[in-house]
This record gives C-alpha cells, sequence and structure tokens, in this order.
C-alpha cells in the first residue's frame, strides 16, 4: 500500500466524468435550458440520468468491434438522439440537438477539483485519461480550470476504457512504467482494470454524482492504494 510521499509514483492519470467534473448538475442545467423554453417540464437530473445510462453500451459495442472506433462526442449525440425519443421529444431540430449535446463540453469541476490538481501538479505530471475526447476535455479544462499537463485516453489511444491499451498507452506516452502511474477514479471498475495491468490506484469518493440518495458504498479497505474524500486529500495522502 502508498503513503505519504510515495516516490515510485511519478504521474496521476485521472478518470474525469464524476471523479473530477459533476455530470450530474451539468446536463441537467443544460436539458433546462435548452428544453423548458420550448414549453417542456421534465424531471431534469432523471433526464440526465437516462442519458448517461446509455454510455456503456455505447462504448461496449466499440470496444466489442461492434462498430468502428468514433468519438465520445458522436457516443453522446446518438445517445441524445435515444433518450429523447424516449422522453417524447421531438420538436428539436438539428442545430438544437448539437447544442444540446454540447452540455458534456460545459461540465462544472467539483470543489476540490482545480486546487486539488494545483496541488498535486507541483510534484507530479497530471494527465486526463478520460474515454472524452481531447476538444471535449480542453472545453471542460478552459472552462473549469483544470491545469492537466496533458490529455491522453480514448482518442489518444483509439479505444475506450476498460480497454488495456488506453491504461498501458498513458504509461507509454509518459515514458513511464505502469507502476509509476497512479490511476485516479471514483469508481472501482476503471480502477481494477488499470490496477491488473500495474498500475497503482486511488479511489475517489463522490457521493453525490448520482445525486441525492444515490451514493455508492466504499470499497473495502485495502482495495486499492489509496481511498480518499476528494483531491486536497489525495494530496496531503502523497506528501504534496
Amino acid at each position: 500500500m502508498g503513503g505519504v510521499g510515495d516516490m515510485a509514483i511519478k504521474a496521476l492519470t485521472f478518470d474525469v466524468f464524476g471523479t473530477v467534473v459533476d455530470w450530474r448538475s451539468g446536463l441537467a442545467r443544460k436539458a433546462e435550458a435548452i428544453l423548458a423554453p420550448k414549453g417542456h417540464a421534465l424531471d431534469w437530473a432523471a433526464f440526465a440520468d437516462d442519458w448517461r445510462a446509455l454510455y456503456p453500451k455505447a462504448v461496449r459495442r466499440v470496444s466489442a468491434g461492434e462498430r468502428p472506433f468514433v468519438l465520445m462526442d458522436v457516443l453522446n449525440r446518438e445517445n441524445l438522439v435515444e433518450v429523447l425519443a424516449a422522453w417524447k421529444i421531438g420538436d428539436l431540430g438539428d442545430a438544437e440537438i448539437d447544442a444540446l449535446n454540447l452540455a458534456w463540453h460545459e461540465l462544472d469541476p467539483w470543489p476540490d477539483s482545480a486546487p486539488g490538481l494545483m496541488r498535486l501538479k507541483r510534484q507530479f505530471i497530471v494527465a486526463a485519461l478520460s474515454n472524452g475526447n481531447i476538444a471535449l476535455m480542453v472545453d471542460m479544462a478552459r472552462r473549469g480550470g483544470l491545469p492537466w499537463d496533458v490529455i491522453l485516453g480514448a482518442e489518444v489511444s483509439r479505444a475506450y476504457k476498460p480497454q488495456p491499451e488506453v491504461y498501458l498507452g498513458a504509461a507509454r506516452m509518459l515514458a513511464l512504467e505502469p507502476g509509476e502511474c497512479l490511476m485516479v477514479a471514483a469508481h472501482p471498475a476503471d480502477l481494477n482494470a488499470a490496477a491488473a495491468l500495474g498500475l497503482r490506484t486511488a479511489y475517489v469518493h463522490r457521493p453525490l454524482e448520482f445525486g441525492p440518495g444515490g451514493e455508492r458504498e466504499r470499497p473495502d479497505a485495502g482495495a486499492f492504494d489509496y481511498c480518499v474524500d476528494g483531491l486536497d486529500a489525495l494530496a496531503a495522502a502523497l506528501g504534496v
């Protein structure tokens, strides 16, 4: 297990959606901004949940080779068209659908994310390792002041997590061994996939990712190298 001042670690690779940014509030906010003026009155958070729920299946289809690799922006838009149909919303033109899909580019970071990343950046490489495409990641970073040293992940690897190439490719591009990289995520499955390839792991508990009442159980003690309640806490645990 890791400890304060773990100098074997040289880079921190971050899951972004849910770990660094709050996708649920951002999707709900944008849906209301686009749809309410057209007379729709929805449970905006439930709409956001339904949209997000289509994402894992879309990614699995790419990973299974059922379709060629496409960017997350494409998957999100296809999922949006599907969820609009499920909610019986048929009065949006293509431009309005495109505008609503930009919700993913406009997500806000959790309050501790930007200051925590700045603190961690003093000692470590901080890299986005997300399934989000590069333009999406850049827009979120500029909006929320996220100081990434580099944006890696799906578009760079042409594969989606949890495919091994995403994690191993990040280490290779940083000229590091897997064990010199610490994967940081709020999702145990992401961390388990990284750990199986030799990366170190840090679980960040985000109780509001799925909204009030949607809190996930914390993993068992010792399941990962670090288990923290935010990025400032991770910096403290790493001795920064």
